[in-house]
């Protein structure tokens, strides 16, 4: 081209990023002479794409001027890969700045607010949305049942999803999954006949959300039924998901030589989840052999992964076999296998997410907290009221 105005350039640089040539992409990016929004967001996107969250954030944070795809791609970014506090932070700020969010942000930072519980700021963004007359479609409807769901409140997740004109999979998968997650299997069940009744066809998602409420309520027969119609009457072939289920239905009903059958069986590779469930059957229901078969699986998947030596060597001293701790701890000290850092639990106070880990006292009002726990802790002595934690073995 003789001469290349903004829309040239943009137009490549965005070309380079839409089909993951980030590098091809950038080179021409740093050779613009002037570059517009349009370019900054292509680059923006285009790291998202990849799950490169520390490029997307870095070229977002120095753009002079931001318009609503701006904040909505960065948005969908974090919500994508799993930052959801920085979705949520950055859905706040983005409306500080006077910025009206569009229907897929609104969607994006409702399914960030699912995954951190915020059930308030959830409420806030569906008010939000109802106020300035957002039309709740598909997208945002399916989130909305989703988050209302995963945050505690059913009731709320079920009138929303009534209330839905049109209803995808999206919604149904939601709203199956919910009444799963709350132990309400039959419900769960009639959900998706209604679904079948409405011409809508079920996907894998739809089955992991089915026998994940066959395993909450216990029906192992219900689980087989439904695990072989996935493949007899819907053609769906069972993904790792499915058989994580089964597996995890199976060991919490005592049938572990049946979970042990169904893992050596499978048409895809188990995975670490999967061996994870049967171990936990097998500490639930106290069968130290096949839980070291499920030990020497997961030593070879996770060899660094501290959590099953442990869970092992606790099942070992409650039938105090010391010897097998023992060899246990020598092998983890040798390999140098440290213990993982603790798993993190967050709640919602007054809008703002706070987020505890065992042992932190990086929270400001970690001293008062601490207090707190330990006049509890005393009363629940005193009233004798405390359980007893048996043969508790720290690694």
């Amino acid at each position: 081209m003789p001469e290349r105005d903004a829309f040239a350039w943009t137009t490549m640089v965005s070309a380079h990023a839409r089909s993951s040539d980030m590098s091809a992409a950038r080179a021409l990016f740093e050779e613009m002479p002037k570059r517009n929004v349009a370019a900054w967001n292509a680059m923006v996107d285009g790291y998202a794409r990849l799950g490169d969250v520390e490029l997307a954030e870095s070229l977002f944070e120095r753009m002079a001027v931001r318009d609503i795809i701006s904040w909505t791609t960065m948005i969908t970014c974090y919500s994508q890969n799993g930052r959801f506090r920085e979705a949520l932070t950055t859905f706040q700020e983005m409306t500080a700045h006077g910025i009206t969010p569009d229907e897929v942000s609104i969607a994006a930072v409702i399914s960030a607010c699912a995954h951190l519980g915020a059930l308030d700021a959830g409420k806030e963004i569906h008010h939000y949305a109802m106020q300035n007359r957002f039309c709740v479609d598909v997208y945002i409807g399916s989130a909305l049942v989703d988050m209302y769901a995963k945050c505690g409140s059913l009731d709320s997740s079920l009138v929303v999803f009534y209330k839905l004109r049109e209803k995808n999979l999206f919604c149904w998968n939601s709203v199956i999954e919910g009444l799963a997650m709350h132990g309400y299997a039959e419900n769960a069940l009639k959900m998706f006949e209604m679904m079948e009744r409405e011409k809508t066809k079920p996907n894998g998602v739809t089955f992991v959300s089915i026998l994940s409420a066959c395993t909450h309520a216990g029906v192992v027969d219900e689980g087989r039924r439904w695990f072989r119609s996935m493949t007899d009457d819907y053609t769906i072939t069972p993904g790792v998901e499915h058989y994580g289920c089964m597996v995890d239905l199976l060991s919490k009903a005592g049938l572990l030589e049946d979970a042990l059958q169904l893992i050596q069986n499978m048409k895809v590779e188990p995975n670490s989840v999967i061996w994870g469930a049967l171990l936990g059957g097998c500490k639930l229901h106290r069968n130290l052999e096949i839980a070291q078969v499920a030990a020497n699986a997961l030593k070879v998947l996770e060899p660094e992964n501290s959590g099953y030596r442990a869970l092992l060597v606790n099942m070992y001293a409650e039938v105090s076999r010391w010897g097998e701790v023992a060899k246990i701890r020598a092998s983890m000290k040798e390999q140098r296998v440290e213990k993982e850092c603790p798993g993190a639990s967050s709640i919602e106070m007054e809008g703002e997410i706070h987020q505890f880990a065992a042992s932190d006292k990086d929270h400001p009002d970690a001293g008062e907290i601490y207090l707190l726990l330990d006049e509890l802790d005393g009363q629940l002595k005193l009233s004798g009221s405390r359980e007893e934690i048996q043969h508790l073995v720290l690694v």
